[in-house]
């Protein structure tokens, strides 16, 4: 563990321009060919998964409960055996939270279109993460896979106090092995009691697959939901945080006085490795008495980045604005207004497809 926080410290020194609220140079240039872009919303379909509240599951913890009642948001999108897969955070309206979270699963064969598992395939239980889930629930699902076609899925566990960043395993989708705090064998755990979510692997997208990949011996990821920070892994299940000499979480960017990004950065989908760089799609909210004003309070909307793809802490370019806002009524009202929270992405028949929370209320898509 040491020695990759030494090698951490070693490339602290690529990124210390990048470490205050600006973007690096080659941000305003006003011609990129990098971005995956440019996203066109389906209207014609969206939102593409909406509650159900009709639909039961026999919670472990509760007994009986409509799970998928109150929301539906935030899905990770995966492509098995040419279907398309959603994991998907929904909420029921029980409890002091006003709603435990639960993933549950949907398919499609068009990416438009979706018909849903019953139950939820994760969720709190009386095991040893009910500590960490009960009672607030397992949330904001991204997913991977390695090259054995094993899933491995990040999520936030949330009890009320803390968001925690936990994962699980899969083989099919449906039946998960949790496996506890990615970060419980870093620094003698010293990151368990800290707040952390959202994490995003960097991955190569290739033949309709999300496959993460080693970089100088090692799985990356970008993770965090006020700056965005780094870590590494040896097995995509137990991850090791990246540090400055203070040993402090080291920043890779943060949020921007004066723009659409001004008070939260959040990782969304797998982070994508490709010949440029390595293509890193963001949430960002903004507060508009320290950012744009043109954009609702609390606005989220979504961004990208690129870094170096021998050097994943190495910015290389941000874009200057979102690529996407909330302007959609199921976008601009719901349990958090005005927001557009990216978070699953796929190469699905020929197209991109961008799947996004609404409002924290729905699900859409957005095609390339």
């Amino acid at each position: 563990m040491r020695n990759v926080a030494a090698f951490m410290l070693a490339i602290t020194l690529t990124i210390t321009a990048c470490h205050d609220a600006s973007s690096p140079k080659a941000g305003t240039r006003e011609s990129r060919t990098w971005p995956l872009l440019p996203f066109t919303k389906a209207d014609e379909v969206n939102p593409v998964l909406t509650p159900d509240s009709l639909a039961t599951f026999s919670c472990p913890i509760t007994g009986k409960v409509k799970w998928e009642e109150k929301d539906v948001f935030n899905p990770a999108a995966v492509i098995r055996k040419d279907t398309l897969f959603l994991l998907y955070r929904a909420e029921d309206k029980i409890g002091k939270y006003a709603g435990t979270s639960r993933i549950g699963l949907a398919w499609s064969t068009d990416g438009l279109h979706f018909n849903k598992h019953p139950v939820p395939v994760l969720y709190p239980d009386n095991d040893s993460l009910k500590k960490y889930e009960w009672e607030g629930g397992c949330e904001d699902p991204r997913i991977v896979e390695d090259e054995n076609g094993i899933y491995y899925l990040t999520y936030t566990a949330y009890d009320g106090d803390k968001a925690r960043l936990l994962v699980a395993t899969s083989t099919d989708l449906y039946h998960w092995t949790k496996h506890g705090h990615a970060f419980s064998r870093a620094y003698t755990a010293k990151y368990v009691n800290e707040w952390s979510k959202s994490g995003s692997v960097v991955c190569r997208y290739e033949n309709g697959k999300t496959v993460a990949v080693k970089i100088n011996g090692k799985y990356w990821m970008y993770w965090g939901d006020t700056d965005i920070f780094l870590a590494t892994s040896d097995d995509l299940i137990n991850w090791i945080p990246a540090e400055t000499a203070e040993g402090k979480l080291l920043v890779i960017f943060g949020p921007r006085k004066g723009m659409f990004d001004s008070d939260i950065v959040e990782p969304g989908p797998a982070a994508m490795l490709s010949e440029t760089g390595i293509v890193l799609i963001y949430n960002c909210r903004n507060v508009p008495s320290k950012g744009d004003t043109s954009l609702a309070e609390g606005t989220y909307a979504p961004s990208q980045a690129l870094f170096d793809k021998n050097d994943p802490s190495k910015i290389i370019d941000r874009l200057d604005t979102y690529f996407m806002k909330p302007d959609k009524p199921y976008e601009i009202t719901g349990q958090v207004s005005h927001v557009c929270f990216a978070e699953g992405l796929v190469n699905y028949k020929g197209k991109w497809l961008l799947y996004y929370g609404t409002a924290d209320s729905k699900i859409a898509v957005a095609i390339k």
